[in-house]
């Protein structure tokens, strides 16, 4: 399902508040439609509503953990109560956790499947049967990763995470074929937002020098995040089903559909790179 005009339809963004989400909040807006943003940042969320908001669009927001279902259902609630259901939802929020398998607390694994996973299915459930009955052309943008086509070793919680994501997208387009509404996954590479800046998201055996060399890494190589919220744009418009964005994603997939080692062999050869491998050692 397609939506080449967006003007004055509304757009609900969660994670919205910075980074891709942020972005793709301002493509949106710039494509003339009126933008909801969502976050659990609340300082950061109000500075991006105004600055939205001061593109000569409507744009509303709300603080929001997409981890509690309860709470997005009453987001969505009110939103469509003051805006009736809304034309896209881009599924963006998502949080990492840097450090080996063995050094990744329980924890840290259920906050990251709380969000990443199921935050997507909290908003679809809470969003789907209006858009459904409202009947117009109606797109969900699933914000997955590159580390949802193919694993990163030190983010097993994450890659898992997007794997999940890339299994729910696929169960979704194939229910929802046929109706009124769309579907885009997007596998964003690279790209240089604060998610990898995070040291709350890191292990405690990750040395603070491999962090900084992470960050460099992004700084230089990675890729805006306006990329990412353009090509989430020119998704929906034209109903794209996967979208690869930015550095080494395409050749990766590519990749991957000939050899699962050679994707393997790749992934360590890059990450050897960016400061992300790390060897496990015998205990002494």
């Amino acid at each position: 399902m397609s939506i080449p005009y967006l003007r004055s339809r509304w757009v609900f963004v969660t994670g919205g508040a910075s980074g891709i989400g942020l972005e793709t909040a301002k493509a949106f807006a710039h494509a003339g439609a009126n933008v909801f943003l969502s976050d659990v940042q609340a300082d950061a969320l109000e500075h991006a509503r105004r600055e939205i908001a001061g593109m000569g669009v409507a744009c509303r927001a709300a603080l929001l953990d997409v981890s509690h279902p309860h709470s997005v259902q009453g987001v969505a609630d009110e939103f469509m109560r003051q805006c009736g259901a809304p034309a896209v939802v881009v599924n963006n929020a998502g949080i990492g956790f840097l450090g080996p398998f063995l050094h990744t607390p329980l924890e840290a694994w259920r906050r990251v499947l709380d969000v990443n996973l199921m935050g997507m299915v909290h908003v679809c459930r809470a969003f789907m049967p209006g858009m459904l009955k409202e009947g117009l052309p109606a797109h969900i943008v699933n914000v997955a990763s590159a580390a949802g086509l193919h694993p990163a070793p030190n983010l097993s919680a994450y890659s898992a995470s997007k794997h999940a994501v890339m299994g729910l997208h696929d169960a979704l387009a194939m229910e929802l074929r046929g109706t009124n509404i769309g579907l885009s996954v997007v596998c964003p590479g690279v790209i240089n937002t604060p998610i990898v800046r995070n040291r709350q998201a890191v292990a405690d055996i990750v040395p603070g020098a491999q962090l900084d060399k992470i960050a460099a890494y992004y700084e230089k190589h990675g890729a805006p995040p306006a990329l990412v919220a353009r090509r989430i744009v020119r998704a929906v418009q034209r109903g794209e089903d996967l979208v690869l964005v930015g550095p080494t994603v395409k050749p990766l997939y590519m990749v991957k559909r000939v050899s699962r080692l050679l994707a393997s062999l790749a992934t360590l050869d890059a990450c050897k790179a960016n400061g992300y491998l790390w060897r496990y050692e015998r205990e002494r």
